[in-house]
């Protein structure tokens, strides 16, 4: 079985921005700099059948570079409780599309519909026993980030392995945009 998830990956300068958001927040384990990505798709845990598939479908993912651009930050919560801070991603039609792209791909390998709705974020940490009053005023400094737009040219499968200290992230496959594989050329 294999942990795989498809992301874009973010430019070192991006990360470096980001991690500059870092503050005094009770309860929060900040993500490192370079497991910093923007998921596309939660694929979860597979066998290597399916992960192939995936593999496969993925590849067929023909579409053209675009911008985006990552704005804001916010906070996921469940129960009462903080569970991540996140940064944003100012809306954006080519990004709705492409990720919608990647979701048809993903249910034509064999995998269940996502059951979340798509919010596009980058995780800036992940917090445990945390209020949502408690991170009210990181959210209150950090509301008016907004990071220069970049370019993405390509997307990657990940796999994720859980350790003592989070997860770490291993790019299994890089897809370039502005390509096309068809279909007999496998």
């Amino acid at each position: 079985m294999i942990r795989l998830f498809v992301a874009f990956d973010l430019p070192a300068e991006l990360r470096v921005r980001l991690t500059g958001l870092r503050g005094q927040v009770p309860g929060a384990r900040w993500i490192p700099a370079e497991s910093m990505h923007l998921t596309l798709r939660y694929i979860g845990e597979v066998n290597e059948d399916v992960a192939e598939d995936v593999h496969d479908a993925l590849g067929r993912v023909a579409d053209d570079p675009f911008e985006i651009q990552v704005s804001g930050v916010g906070h996921f919560e469940s129960r009462g409780q903080v569970r991540a801070l996140w940064a944003g991603v100012t809306r954006n039609e080519a990004l709705a599309r492409f990720q919608a792209r990647i979701e048809t791909v993903c249910q034509r390998a064999g995998l269940a519909p996502e059951s979340r709705r798509f919010h596009p974020h980058v995780t800036l940490a992940r917090c445990r026993d945390t209020s949502p009053a408690r991170v009210a005023p990181f959210v209150a400094e950090h509301a008016g980030f907004q990071a220069p737009p970049f370019q993405v040219g390509s997307f990657v499968l990940y796999s994720s392995n859980l350790g003592r200290s989070g997860s770490s992230y291993i790019p299994e496959v890089t897809y370039p945009l502005g390509s096309y594989v068809s279909a007999d050329q496998d």
